[in-house]
């Protein structure tokens, strides 16, 4: 029997990609955006590539604008194959939050 009490983590074989949060409007889902650097077959110059996963987000911690590490998982849903992994930077910046504008008209007055 082997015994795996010295190692602390095994690799799993698995597809982990760094990406930036742009929609976390969904329950336990957010949208990654995974930008890549790829030549031009022809021309030869370097292009940026987009794309957009759907990755589950168990307890709704990410916000848009987070920069997170995803992994791939057997599939969770019609567009769900991803699950996060981590989150590697949280956005500096401050959800917006919405003033009524009648209550801001009458103090005015």
């Amino acid at each position: 029997m082997a015994e795996t009490t010295g190692q602390t983590e095994q690799q799993s074989g698995r597809k982990v990609l760094i990406g930036t949060v742009v929609s976390n409007k969904m329950q336990k889902t957010i949208v990654v955006e995974v930008t890549r650097k790829k030549a031009h077959p022809l021309y030869k110059r370097v292009i940026s590539i987009r794309k957009k996963f759907y990755a589950h987000d168990e307890k709704n911690e990410c916000h848009v604008g987070d920069t997170v590490r995803i992994e791939d998982s057997r599939p969770l849903s019609r567009l769900k194959r991803w699950k996060l992994k981590e989150i590697v930077r949280k956005t500096a910046l401050v959800p917006e939050i919405s003033v009524d504008v009648d209550i801001v008209a009458g103090a005015q007055k």
